[in-house]
């Protein structure tokens, strides 16, 4: 699906991601990503996992905002931690990569055990990023910060 909002164009994108709402939950709904197309064509993963079709189905972006971490210290399928995403800067292309979605959920007690588990995703993606997709632009933000990535086209 896809809207357009003044000069702004959001297309709904596939997302590898296990649809329910809870994890005993009735509700479904289909994982989805987004492409916001204004000034550039902006990525946002959502919860996905790699497939092999994402460059196709994502197209081409100009910045990728993906998630390299959750709230836990496992991510099963349907998830990307920082070698699956550092793996989608490869097959996505983009010029700038900004990694999300870690660091924020912390259950009870992690903190004491694994706080590593919350904290590292974001330094190893931009680590792994730098050797398999050493011409992306990666910008570790840190809580509240922001960045607008230089996007010539």
């Amino acid at each position: 699906d896809e809207t357009t909002v003044g000069d702004v164009r959001i297309r709904a994108v596939p997302a590898r991601h296990d649809g329910r709402r809870l994890p005993v939950g009735r509700h479904h709904s289909p994982a989805l990503g987004y492409v916001v197309e204004g000034e550039a064509r902006t990525y946002f993963a959502g919860d996905t996992g790699l497939y092999d079709d994402m460059a196709e189905e994502v197209g081409p972006v100009d910045v990728a905002l993906l998630p390299v971490g959750g709230w836990g210290p496992y991510l099963g399928e349907g998830h990307l931690d920082a070698g699956r995403a550092a793996e989608a800067l490869v097959r996505l292309a983009p010029r700038t990569a900004v990694p999300v979605h870690y660091g924020t959920y912390w259950p009870i007690g992690m903190d004491a055990v694994r706080p590593h588990e919350f904290h590292a995703p974001g330094e190893e993606f931009v680590r792994l990023a730098a050797q398999r997709a050493p011409e992306v632009v990666v910008h570790r933000l840190g809580h509240g910060e922001s960045v607008r990535p230089e996007v010539s086209r």
